[in-house]
């Protein structure tokens, strides 16, 4: 029954027993239960008088050993100075190349005449207010000034485009991931004491379907539906539209047939960035071969995360495949493919063997030759490239 007393309880519980017992009982119980000979004498006297304490209370008011703090008064600043210079970044604090933990501070304390032990650090850490937490991603970066202004102008955009009934996609390129038996975060259910066995070190595999895969993902906001280019080669501008141009030939002008122009809504870097020739030179060609007049809508710097395709796609397919290894090109093409939601989300994928080599250059003239129009408003985020010529109509 000990684990249900209180000190009190379990004081006037011995005083109790000892009292029944008679002579030496206090000495007996002592011996059987290991309770010290002083603590069961005091439970005798208050079993023998009524106690005026609150039911609630374990000891009399002021009873009981004081507190660290109370004990040494430099203590609590101490702490606070050693927490807050941590957190403030203090190159001469004994924890700024240290982690914070209990252990570490109660041995700071101890160095500076304060000796203490972790468990008294972590209750009065609490005590004053402090938590364990993780690190929060609410850094963005560059903050332009026109960033509010520039999600309006792709937010009325894109809600004007879809009520003509046009096509608006988000595209970007999800993290590369490595194909083989590496470890994927997150859990599955499993036969207990049956973990998956995946390699201990993440080196790339260099053999045939293996290695690592550049996932391009286009979102089409209007039906839900996602289409990902597994590239094996480099994440380039080329690649890039490549796969925007796959997804428009195998969906988009199936679901579009009168459409004539086409709405991208892309991050600011990366290979579909705003100062990459080579995206423009790409969709120059494309805008050729498919007759669409593409306007692009970049978001504003630090604000990749902000994208719809994030959000609508990307995050689901992270959770689709959590706790499996992409042991190979079909597993991770299935897994994307198998992706779905509540809402009604389907996505298409397609292996993209194709090579796309690095550092291909795109002289002024070519640029010249893009027929490229600036919005009035950032024409270096907002800008359309139109066909130079209408596209040749197959028999």
């Amino acid at each position: 029954m000990r684990g249900s007393f209180n000190e009190r309880t379990l004081r006037l519980w011995a005083g109790a027993e000892a009292l029944s017992a008679g002579h030496g009982g206090i000495a007996a119980l002592g011996r059987v239960t290991g309770l010290s000979p002083l603590t069961i004498a005091r439970g005798v006297r208050e079993a023998q008088v009524p106690s005026t304490l609150p039911p609630d209370r374990v000891r009399a008011p002021g009873a009981g050993r004081k507190r660290a703090e109370a004990l040494d008064t430099g203590l609590e600043p101490a702490l606070i100075r050693l927490v807050d210079a941590g957190a403030r970044g203090d190159p001469e604090s004994p924890l700024r190349w240290t982690s914070k933990s209990a252990r570490h501070l109660a041995a700071a304390l101890t160095l500076q005449k304060h000796p203490v032990g972790k468990s008294v650090v972590c209750e009065m850490l609490r005590g004053m207010g402090f938590s364990l937490q993780a690190n929060s991603k609410t850094r963005e970066g560059s903050h332009h000034p026109d960033r509010n202004e520039q999600f309006e102008h792709i937010n009325a955009r894109a809600t004007a485009t879809l009520k003509a009934g046009l096509p608006v996609i988000s595209v970007d390129t999800k993290k590369k991931e490595l194909v083989g038996d590496f470890k994927n975060g997150g859990r599955e259910w499993r036969p207990k004491g049956d973990p998956q066995k995946v390699r201990v070190h993440d080196f790339i595999i260099d053999e045939d379907g293996k290695g690592r895969v550049s996932p391009y993902g286009v979102y089409d906001l209007a039906n839900n539906i996602g289409w990902v280019g597994v590239g094996i080669h480099h994440d380039t501008a080329e690649f890039a539209v490549a796969t925007i141009e796959r997804w428009w030939k195998h969906l988009g002008r199936r679901r579009y047939p009168k459409a004539r122009s086409l709405m991208i809504s892309a991050d600011g870097g990366g290979s579909n960035g705003t100062r990459v020739r080579l995206w423009k030179w790409a969709l120059q060609g494309f805008a050729d071969r498919s007759g669409l007049s593409i306007s692009v809508c970049h978001l504003p710097p630090g604000t990749s995360k902000w994208n719809k395709i994030e959000h609508r796609l990307f995050s689901f397919i992270t959770q689709n495949w959590r706790g499996k290894p992409l042991e190979s090109y079909a597993t991770i093409l299935k897994l994307i493919a198998a992706t779905t939601t509540s809402a009604g989300l389907r996505v298409y994928t397609e292996l993209d063997t194709h090579p796309y080599p690095k550092g291909v250059k795109v002289s002024d003239e070519q640029m010249q030759q893009i027929r490229l129009e600036p919005d009035p408003f950032h024409g270096e985020w907002n800008y359309t490239i139109k066909p130079r010529k209408a596209p040749r109509r197959t028999q």
